[in-house]
Order: structure tokens, then sequence, then C-alpha cells
């Protein structure tokens, strides 16, 4: 693949939302007028940037091959599936598709650091950035969080944070990062991939050109293949203690260690549950290869406040704790979330599941329920879930399920919002769904 736009004569931007706005912009600033094509008769980015659309050639509400087939090179936004139709012809006639993210990796010049995975990856790259910039560093964070990634290009700094999805890694071929983290692999869009293991691909695809490699111990489908165990790597979980970032235990609580020493003791940790602690021992991993040893950037992290919707206390009554982590959008996010308050919960722990899975298994979630006292179902795939647990009980609305929780809890209770699912099939997206929940816990014990 030649790296540069100038080997390509007609470049074009397919999906013109977030994303394909940032491209337009940049391929602008860089002379290059595109052809932008979305299926949306009014895509996002005309209210946006209405201003991009006066000055380049559109082809909105139908994506035809005749339209593609005189093109060099296609940046595809991520939310657009490419294994058939016009976009697949085009690619197998020789037109060249790439993410922005690719884009993006023949430009910067500043070392990355990228963080990937099913589960956790804003929370780490909000943590990165915030340990580094602490520390004085000039830190740029964005990709599949906050800021697209083109647009960080427009200063400079000393380091750039992107949090990348499956989608970005699928059209990315040639970025070179300072290191790479995979935090988790667990079953997730498969209404957009044809098997787990075109997942767990394109996820792997991180590792392809970085100098260091930061994997979860705890999960094997983190670990490097064969061909790049020759690259220097720092392995994180709940028992690496010699090689990497473990946990250690005794009478005064848990442990986070690195090499076997201790760092901190895990109450003194911003963030609750095992898997947010998984979480700050891959962020240390990844500061250290910034320049930031984890002792020092520990330091820093005390005034780090968790990302909304993910695992966030939002209201607290009577010694019971109502939690959102609105943000659990597949099992193993929630598996997780179950995991990691367990152990804290010494009333009943309570949860709210259900939404769209996507085409999703869930039997991953059979173990965890098995841990969970009350199981409360709502959405599409509500009756599924239900039904992996005997007694669940079906509701219909938010706050049917939150008023169903209220008439369980007992002292010491936890009750955790987290779907295992998406939410489109009830709300406009997750954070309102959160925001629902929140409203309603608050309306059951008498607000507004």
């Amino acid at each position: 693949m030649k790296r540069n736009l100038k080997h390509y004569e007609a470049v074009a931007v397919a999906g013109f939302g977030l994303t394909g706005v940032s491209v337009a912009r940049f391929l602008l600033r860089h002379n290059v007028t595109p052809l932008l094509f979305d299926t949306r008769a009014e895509p996002p980015g005309l209210a946006l940037a209405p201003e991009l659309a006066n000055q380049c050639e559109c082809y909105f509400e139908e994506l035809k091959l005749e339209h593609l087939l005189g093109l060099d090179l296609i940046i595809v936004s991520p939310g657009i599936d490419t294994r058939r139709g016009p976009l697949r012809m085009a690619a197998e006639a020789g037109v060249v598709l790439i993410s922005d993210i690719e884009l993006f990796a023949w430009y910067a010049t500043a070392p990355v650091l990228a963080i990937t995975g099913s589960n956790g990856k804003s929370t780490v790259t909000e943590l990165v950035t915030h340990l580094l910039t602490k520390a004085g560093q000039q830190v740029a964070m964005g990709g599949n969080i906050g800021t697209p990634a083109l647009d960080l290009l427009t200063t400079k700094h000393d380091l750039v944070v992107l949090e990348l999805s499956s989608f970005q890694l699928e059209l990315t071929f040639s970025l070179a990062l300072q290191a790479a983290c995979i935090l988790n692999i667990s079953p997730d869009h498969l209404d957009r991939y044809d098997d787990e293991r075109a997942y767990w691909k394109a996820k792997q695809g991180i590792y392809a050109h970085a100098q260091h490699l930061v994997w979860n111990a705890d999960d094997d489908a983190t670990k490097p293949i064969a061909s790049e165990i020759k690259v220097a790597s720092t392995p994180f979980g709940q028992s690496s203690w010699t090689e990497g970032f473990g946990l250690q235990h005794d009478n005064h609580g848990h442990w986070l260690c690195w090499r076997g020493t201790r760092l901190i003791n895990t109450a003194k940790l911003p963030l609750v549950g095992v898997h947010n602690w998984l979480n700050v021992m891959a962020a240390l991993a990844l500061c250290r290869q910034a320049g930031l040893e984890p002792a020092i950037a520990l330091q820093h992290i005390h005034d780090f406040k968790a990302l909304p919707h993910r695992c966030e206390l939002v209201a607290q009554y009577f010694n019971v704790r109502w939690i959102d982590d609105s943000k659990a959008t597949n099992a193993g996010a929630t598996a997780a979330a179950v995991a990691g308050l367990r152990p804290d919960v010494a009333g009943k722990l309570i949860l709210i599941a259900g939404g769209d899975a996507k085409g999703a298994h869930l039997n991953e979630l059979i173990k965890p329920l098995a841990d969970v006292d009350v199981l409360i179902t709502l959405g599409r795939d509500g009756p599924r879930i239900a039904a992996l647990k005997e007694g669940a009980i079906e509701v219909k609305t938010m706050q049917e399920a939150v008023a169903a929780a209220k008439q369980q809890v007992v002292p010491h209770s936890v009750v955790l919002l987290s779907p295992a699912c998406a939410s489109l099939d009830m709300f406009s997206n997750y954070k309102e769904r959160g925001k629902v929940f929140r409203q309603a816990v608050e309306v059951a014990h008498g607000g507004f």
C-alpha cells in the first residue's frame, strides 16, 4: 500500500458522520477534494458540517458500484460493513479501502499508545491520558473516544493515546505504535462478524507494528500469537506477579503489584472491582512505555474519576447502592462487573440486564448469573437472559425494573444496571439508558 495521498487521484469518504466529517476536512486541508458517500439521505454530517457537502461531490441515500469503480482510495467509516455489497466488490476490483486510523498512521509523527478490547478500553484510555498529563507530558487522546484521530494531527503533542475499536482495526494496516494493548476479548458484534475468530483477528491486528505489547494473562485471546512473541511484552492479571502486574492478598486486603513488589492497596484506588484493578494495571504498563514508572504514576491516580455509565455509583439510599454500568453492552462486560462487585456486597446483588444482544450467544452469562441474587430483565433479548436463571423477573420498562429492584433490596445490597446488551432497541444510546436509570432511581425514592 502506498502510504501517501499523493499516490491516489480519485479519493472518496464512505460514511458522512462524525468520522466522515473529520476525514473530509483532513483531505481538504491536504488539497484533496473527496467524493462523499452515505447510504442515508440526510447523514449526520450535513448538520455537523454543511460547508463540506458544498465543497464536495456527494452521493447520498444509495451506494452504487458504478460510482466506486473509478476510485483509487476510499476511507471507510467504522460503522460501515465492508464484507459484502458495493464496497466489497470495489475492493475486489482493486480499489483500496482504509480506515481513518490508517490515514492517521500515514501522517502521525508523535509516539502513539493504543488500546483495544471488548470492555474497559475507554477507562484505560482516559486513565493513561490522565496519568501522563499529570506527570507533565503533553498528551492528545482520541480515536474511538472523543476526538477523531485525524483531528489530533492539527497540533503537536509529546504523545498520542488512541482507543481503537475492532471496526477501526479492520482496515488499519501500518499503524506504528510505541505500545499496544488488548485488555480482553469476549464475544461481541457478532452481527458484524462472521464468527468469533473474525472478531478476535480484528482485535489482534493492533499488535502488528507495535514495539511493545501489553496483554491480559487471564485471557488467552489477548496473548500475542507466535509470530509476535519476539516483541517485548508486559502481561497483567490476577496472578501475573513475577513477569508483570498482578495481585497479592493478605489480611489487609488486596495489593496491586509490579514484578512481585507491592505498589498500592486496591482500597486506595478510585476504581472499584477486580475488572477495574486490571484496567489500572494495563494503564500502568502503557505509561511505563511512555517513560512513567508505576510508582510515580500512582501518585497521580487519586483524583481520577470513574467514567459515566461504567460502574458508576449514582445513588445510595438506606445502605443500598445503585450502580450504573450501562456501557456494558456485551456479556463479557457484565460478567466482569458482577465478578468485580460480588466480593464487596454483603446484602443482595440485584442485576438489571437486557436489550439488543447484537446476535451474540448469551451462555457466557450463565456462570456470573449464579453469583446474582435477583435478576431483572427487559428489552428485546431480555427473555433470553431471563431463561438463564430460575426466578428471573421480566419487565417492560426501566421504571418497572427499578421498582422491582426496590422491592427486593435488603440493607447493604447493590442494584447493578449492567445490560450485557446494546441499547438501541429501547434508547438512543447507552448514555440515555443510564440517564433514564438514574432518573428512575431518584423518582422511586421520592426525587423530583
